[in-house]
C-alpha cells in the first residue's frame, strides 16, 4: 500500500492558505518540529519508559503529538519544494536493499 504524502502536502498547503496568515519561516518550523519531537519524547519517556508519568501527562495524547511532528514536517516540505511522496518512496528502495539481510542476520532481532 502507498502513503499518499503528495495529497497531505496539498491538504497543509491549502489548510495554511485557508486558516493560516503564511507558513512560518523554516527557522520557526525547525523549532517547532523540535519542540513537537520533545513532546512526543516526553510522554514515550513517562509513558513506556522508566520515567514516572506525572498526573498533567496521563491525558496527553500520543497520536495527537505525532499528528502534531508529520504537519509541521509537511510544512517544511511544502517551503522546501521538497516532494515528500517522491523522496519517501526513494528511501524506502534504499532501506529495503540496503538493511534487508542485515537486520534479518541481526541476532539482536531474533
Amino acid at each position: 500500500m502507498k502513503m499518499n504524502l503528495q495529497n497531505a502536502q496539498k491538504q497543509v498547503d491549502e489548510w495554511i492558505q485557508n486558516h493560516g496568515v503564511r507558513y512560518f519561516n523554516e527557522l520557526t518550523n525547525m523549532a517547532q518540529l523540535t519542540e513537537e519531537v520533545g513532546e512526543v519524547a516526553r510522554i514515550i519517556a513517562r509513558r513506556y519508559g522508566e520515567q514516572s508519568e506525572k498526573e498533567s501527562d496521563k491525558n496527553k495524547d500520543l497520536g495527537e503529538e505525532l499528528a502534531d511532528v508529520v504537519f509541521v514536517v509537511l510544512c517544511l516540505a511544502n517551503q522546501t519544494g521538497v516532494n515528500l511522496q517522491e523522496a519517501f518512496e526513494k528511501k524506502l528502495d534504499i532501506k529495503t536493499k540496503r538493511d534487508h539481510e542485515r537486520h534479518q542476520n541481526n541476532q539482536k532481532l531474533q
